[in-house]
């Protein structure tokens, strides 16, 4: 065989696997324990439905695929039931079934009224979408700032008069922040911004003139803390239309090892739909709708003359004292627990939202992808 035809089949042969790969990834697998019908409940999202069929709810969208009685998924309400069946391809879908009881046309139009399930809560997401933000040096000392009020009043109200140094837009809607600690990368320490607290929420009014000294005006619409001369203003879109559902997808081809840095709730302990700080962000490759799996490594283990014991748990003498040679630590596994979606991404920082999870998580578990 000459080197041109052995070349051929090796191409060949490297097409068909990469082939095979990529149809095993779009594959989709369902959880053995997948129930045969599902009766839809108040409070269910499509996430929670996919996840009780799919291995990987986030190709939900292919579960729901071409579906004459589920021709809009974003349109199902409580009360529907939904059947798993196979196609002529032997491919899984869902479809509507017939509710087990009779509806009475009044129960039924009571049903209907209800609102239809959504992917995620994007009304709990909202406040986070608009207004969770890592101010950076950058904003600290380009953004307009408080210079103070129409009163002198140390917590202002409602409707109060703010004045600015910088100009800002008639119309526009402001979000007021204090800066708050440094943010740094719980690996690394780099420096990552500082932490935004929002004190309050503002309409522009009149821009001003830095030239002339004219400061700029703007309507306090919501006071939420005190707020201080030298508290920066940035524009967010208030009334802006959410997205019907984020375009998930699970970040396969992405090596990445991400860390979390808080919770919204300042809590180290946490569970499903808690908002998380990621330490990642664009210049990480990270973006938005992104899965990622949530890791946790098992505590390490040591083999001892006297038989097992956790680190942790060995006391400080025998951690200075023990024999290396006959001691060893054993490398225990690193565990997924869960999901988390990445909503909303900055230069290197990314917030996200825990999607499920088996067992509370924890601040200090791993973000991968799945």
């Amino acid at each position: 065989m000459d080197l041109i035809s052995m070349l051929k089949k090796i191409l060949i042969t490297i097409i068909c696997l990469f082939s095979t790969m990529f149809a095993l990834a779009d594959e989709l697998q369902i959880k053995e324990d997948a129930p045969k019908t599902y009766v839809v409940v108040k409070g269910d999202t499509l996430w929670d439905i996919s996840a009780m069929f799919l291995n990987e709810p986030w190709l939900w969208p292919k579960l729901w695929r071409l579906n004459p009685d589920i021709k809009n998924p974003h349109l199902i309400y409580p009360g529907d039931e939904l059947r798993l069946v196979y196609d002529e391809n032997g491919e899984p879908m869902l479809v509507k079934g017939k509710p087990a009881l009779k509806w009475s046309p009044e129960k039924r139009k009571k049903l209907k009224d209800q609102n239809p399930i959504t992917i995620l809560p994007l009304e709990h997401l909202a406040p986070y979408l608009n207004y969770s933000t890592v101010l950076s040096k950058a904003d600290l000392d380009e953004s307009p700032h408080i210079l103070g009020g129409d009163e002198k009043y140390k917590s202002n109200i409602d409707g109060a008069l703010l004045y600015v140094k910088g100009e800002v837009e008639i119309g526009q809607n402001y979000a007021i922040y204090h800066q708050g600690d440094e943010i740094r990368d719980p690996e690394s320490n780099e420096f990552l911004g500082y932490q935004a607290i929002l004190v309050g929420t503002a309409l522009g009014l009149r821009t001003g003139n830095d030239e002339t000294q004219q400061p700029s005006t703007l309507s306090l619409q919501k006071a939420k803390r005190e707020i201080r001369a030298g508290d920066v203003i940035i524009p967010v879109n208030e009334d802006q239309l959410l997205p019907s559902f984020y375009s998930m997808k699970a970040a396969l081809d992405k090596d990445i090892q991400a860390r979390m840095i808080s919770s919204h709730n300042l809590a180290r302990e946490f569970g499903k739909f808690e908002v998380v700080l990621l330490n990642k962000g664009v210049s990480a490759d990270i973006a938005m709708g992104d899965i990622y799996s949530i890791n946790r490594q098992s505590p390490t283990v040591i083999e001892t003359k006297n038989g097992p014991v956790y680190e942790e748990d060995a006391s400080s003498w025998y951690r200075l004292t023990r024999d290396s040679e006959s001691d060893k630590n054993v490398e225990m596994p690193i565990e997924k627990i869960g999901h988390l979606l990445v909503f909303k991404v900055q230069e290197k920082t990314s917030f996200a939202i825990v999607l499920s999870t088996v067992k509370s998580v924890k601040i200090e578990d791993l973000v991968t992808a799945p």
